[in-house]
């Protein structure tokens, strides 16, 4: 009896030995180099599925998408700082070109207050406003000329109609109650007008 079980223990070491020797030999051959290799060559020239490919395609896109809107939107602000400036400049120096102006008036008050002399002070006043029209003339503003032309919509800003007898005068603009100015041939203020009207 003992015999027996001796046997049957010896059986089961041998079984065991046998389970852990195969084992090691399997560990062997996965973790050796040339089969590592193997499985890797066997995975790069698995062909990629649609789905990887376009998932892919999009993040590339994605990415180009993020990379051009940051590039437009710094654009955006650098143009906006320099239209920004370029407004502030213009209007710097169309301020200092009046300033002379300005002083010119400072100037013909100080005299009038003075002197009294009523003829001088509306002389002075004319001298005064031809050099600010000079000024604003260099800046590329002009006077309109609406008294007696075609009302026409796109300068002019009807106020009201009169009934005119004389036939030529209707559809005319017969007065103007606030000049219009031209900004380089472009409306910077419409002609405030009366326009004529056929009675």
């Amino acid at each position: 009896m003992a015999d027996k079980k001796k046997k049957e223990e010896i059986h089961e070491e041998l079984i065991l030995d046998e389970e852990a020797t195969k084992e090691i030999e399997d560990k062997d051959q996965v973790e050796s180099p040339e089969e590592v290799e193997k499985e890797a060559k066997k995975h790069e020239e698995e062909p990629k599925s649609k789905e990887e490919i376009l998932a892919e395609e999009l993040e590339d896109y994605k990415d180009k998408y993020l990379r051009l809107y940051s590039e437009f939107e710094n654009f955006r602000r650098r143009t906006n700082k320099e239209k920004y400036d370029i407004i502030a400049q213009a209007n710097g120096q169309l301020l200092g070109d009046i300033l002379p102006v300005v002083d010119d008036f400072e100037r013909a008050n100080k005299v009038h207050e003075e002197s009294k002399d009523l003829e001088a002070h509306v002389k002075g006043i004319e001298l005064i406003y031809k050099k600010l029209k000079s000024t604003l003339e260099s800046k590329g503003i002009k006077k309109m000329e609406a008294l007696g032309k075609d009302f026409d919509a796109e300068v002019h800003e009807a106020i009201t109609q009169i009934p005119v007898e004389n036939k030529k005068q209707r559809g005319k603009v017969v007065d103007v109650i606030e000049e219009g100015y031209y900004l380089n041939d472009k409306v910077l203020r419409f002609a405030k007008v009366v326009v004529g009207q056929g009675g």
